[in-house]
């Protein structure tokens, strides 16, 4: 007669991955939301090269944020 073994599964590290993957997505979220409507260059390494504010743009208006 064959058993039938069923595996258990560690709930808890499935829990912590979850977590962990939740703050990962979080963090990077509130990066993007930053970079789209807050950032004026304040990120720019040289000071007046507004590169970032200018590729975010269009979509900084899109999104209701005021720029100007």
């Amino acid at each position: 007669m064959t058993t039938l073994s069923i595996p258990r599964v560690n709930v808890r590290g499935a829990a912590l991955a979850s977590a962990f993957r939740l703050a990962a997505i979080t963090m990077l979220a509130l990066i993007a939301y930053y970079f789209v409507g807050f950032d004026q260059g304040a990120v720019s390494v040289f000071g007046a090269d507004t590169h970032i504010h200018e590729f975010l743009h269009d979509g900084r208006h899109l999104l209701g944020f005021p720029c100007h």
